[in-house]
């Protein structure tokens, strides 16, 4: 079979205006960045605002191995099956970040012949939204160190004196704003700042990756410009000395902030291999940030199409959590089934050891299990995916089907869209049409009225069944600050290891009765939401020994190699 980069480029596309218009966008809507790619301008909110609202499908998985669920194969395969059987669909997803793409991960445009096309503008920049975000971010930083350094330099009176603002007394002990870039860059992540004569006043700081900023949660969750300038607004980004949060507008940057990413904030139409219309907005890494693509991608599609196909990102105790708990809160769409991809390596990976492939493959189910009933406690039908590999055994796909079916799902049908395309998810697509016709009986999992250790505890228990939480020193410091200032009634993200149901990536299958070790609180105010830094979680990853980008080049014509 042919590489997935080598299918993208052999594929007859159509101008994205053709896509545009099949999908109910009209020409002046349309801003083409080139003949494949289209921003979409935020004024089709208002002509189709009263159209009828199509389903919601959350695409989620087992919990992640190195082989890879195809989570978005899956996504984009379903989307391009239910084009197959005459419904209109659209499917919904994040943009990649070039770390992993030139890390180990490589691109997040699908793959075989159920891929976002042209793949390598998708993986490499696609219309610069996380630029924007990068750029808005460091402005923030560097605004925050000019006006330490002034401040200093001339005392409180002689600042107000020469620029007619009221000194912030920053405390550089107590700067909450990092600096971000998007590589994976390990050495990045503690630097020193304000080193020489005339650069300081010298503290601590440091790098995440830009998927992880504050801004590309804002990005995703905002539903318009105004509501984008309010939350950059709201954004804390150090305390003075006294211990009152200093804000971006306190600063006097979220304006100009809010300027560099106006036109991120506008989602990119692109196409799946069979002309099925994408919407691609905001950023990855539901690990350490809330890992969803955008509320007004969501509400574009589905004003315009039958169903909408949207994924969270790792798995089920990820991105899915986070989609129901903080995205679902805010947007108000809630979905109206669940997909849940799985793989026959996946499930045999938990257990390598335990004896032929079939002892394997039954040891590992109790990971699909546990997140088959963590779907369930959000009372939405859920149809098991199983991503079929050329190499897995009938024997195997029919003994998982088999046992899937006993745990009462609404439905589990084999997905071959990697080979197929659209004819390999039509049964997938079928079985999705009519889990969106049953009442869904969506719930929360926790309240947000609830008390910050009340919300952590459930999520740890319920959510991942854990036998309590324990709370460092700084968290608990940090907790008590939250509470001063009003922010414990805000939804909570937990950043932790995607490799584990729990925050050990060694703890395999469903583990229980461990204990979850908050290391970290942070205030993500124009989000709208804490985020809780669980175990060893690194908001930074870094290259491995041998990172992809060994393999990717360009040759004499333009032509890029190596792209996974």
């Amino acid at each position: 079979m042919l590489t997935d980069i080598e299918i993208s480029r052999q594929a007859s596309l159509q101008p994205i205006e053709d896509i545009a218009t099949a999908f109910g966008i009209l020409p002046h809507e349309l801003s083409p960045y080139g003949r494949t790619k289209a921003k979409v301008d935020l004024a089709i909110t208002n002509r189709i605002k009263d159209n009828k609202q199509g389903k919601l499908v959350i695409v989620t998985a087992v919990t992640p191995t190195p082989f890879g669920e195809g989570k978005t194969v899956t996504s984009i395969g379903l989307t391009q099956g239910l084009q197959a059987i005459g419904k209109k669909s659209c499917a919904c997803i994040r943009q990649p970040s070039m770390g992993p793409v030139f890390g180990i991960k490589g691109g997040a445009a699908g793959g075989g012949l159920a891929q976002v096309v042209p793949m390598e503008d998708l993986n490499l920049h696609l219309t610069g939204d996380i630029h924007a975000v990068t750029s808005a971010h460091n402005l923030a930083a560097a605004a925050i160190d000019a006006r330490l350094y002034h401040e200093q330099r001339l005392g409180g009176d002689a600042f107000f004196e020469q620029s007619g603002l009221a000194p912030l007394d920053i405390d550089p002990e107590k700067i909450l704003w990092r600096r971000v870039v998007d590589q994976n860059e390990r050495s990045l992540r503690t630097i020193t700042v304000g080193l020489g004569e005339v650069n300081g006043p010298v503290h601590r700081g440091g790098f995440d990756i830009s998927a992880a900023s504050e801004l590309m949660a804002i990005l995703a969750l905002s539903r318009d410009l105004k509501d984008l300038r309010a939350r950059i607004g709201r954004i804390v980004l150090a305390q003075n000395k006294q211990g009152d949060y200093i804000s971006a507008e306190d600063l006097g940057v979220a304006g100009a902030m809010t300027a560099i990413m106006s036109q991120a904030i506008s989602p990119t139409l692109m196409q799946t291999l069979s002309g099925a219309p994408c919407l691609i907005h905001a950023g990855p890494f539901a690990n350490i940030a809330h890992g969803n693509s955008s509320v007004i991608a969501d509400d574009i599609a589905l004003r315009l199409a039958d169903v909408v196909v949207t994924e969270g990102g790792f798995g089920s105790d990820m991105g899915f959590e986070k989609f129901c708990n903080i995205k679902t809160r805010q947007s108000g769409n809630a979905p109206d089934a669940a997909v849940l991809v799985v793989t026959i390596k996946a499930l045999k990976s938990h257990d390598p050891q335990a004896g032929s492939e079939m002892d394997k493959l039954a040891a590992g189910y109790a990971n699909l299990s546990w997140h088959i009933n963590n779907v369930a406690k959000y009372g939405l039908p859920l149809v098991v995916s199983i991503n079929r590999f050329a190499e897995d055994a009938q024997e195997e796909l029919d003994w998982l089907k088999a046992r899937v079916l006993q745990e009462g799902v609404f439905a589990c049908e084999v997905c071959e869209a990697f080979s197929q395309g659209a004819e390999g998810a039509v049964a997938l697509a079928e079985a999705v049409v009519r889990a969106t016709e049953q009442p869904s009986q969506f719930r929360y999992l926790y309240e947000t009225k609830q008390s910050i250790e009340a919300k952590l505890l459930t999520i740890a228990e319920a959510g991942y069944g854990a036998g309590g939480i324990s709370l460092s020193d700084k968290a608990k410091t940090q907790l008590a600050q939250l509470q001063r200032h009003g922010f414990d009634k805000l939804a909570l993200c937990i950043a932790k290891t995607p490799m584990s149901v729990s925050h050990d990536p060694k703890l395999k299958g469903a583990p229980q009765g461990f204990e979850l070790p908050i290391a970290e609180l942070k205030l993500n105010a124009g989000a709208g939401f804490i985020t809780a830094l669980v175990g060893k979680v690194m908001t930074m990853p870094g290259l491995g020994i041998r990172p992809g980008y060994l393999n990717i080049d360009i040759d004499e014509q333009g032509e890029i190699t190596g792209l996974a």
